[in-house]
């Protein structure tokens, strides 16, 4: 599924226009990214938990020359499914 195909079936099944339907994802997606941005948890009861790690620099070894490199410290974004969304996959 697509952007397309997910503002289409919001708006579908919330009964919005689709360019509401496409403001209303834009938005969400805006907050989210934001409230990561600033090391913020978000948890979506039934859906999940997006969340922000920190990486450590560690040492890797570059496949090609097999020389050693550093790689350096980062932010990584995680997503934890909850009970309701693992309960509906399977």
């Amino acid at each position: 599924m697509n952007k397309t195909e997910l503002i289409n079936a919001i708006a579908e099944k919330a009964g919005l226009t689709k360019v509401d339907a496409k403001n209303a994802l834009d938005a969400a997606t805006t907050a989210i990214a934001d409230a990561l941005a600033a090391n913020d948890k978000i948890t979506l009861i039934g859906f999940g938990t997006f969340s922000v790690a920190e990486k450590g620099a560690r040492t890797g070894i570059n496949p090609r020359t097999k020389e050693k490199i550093e790689i350096p410290a980062r932010k990584q974004i995680k997503f934890k499914a909850g009970a309701e969304l693992n309960d509906k996959v399977k």
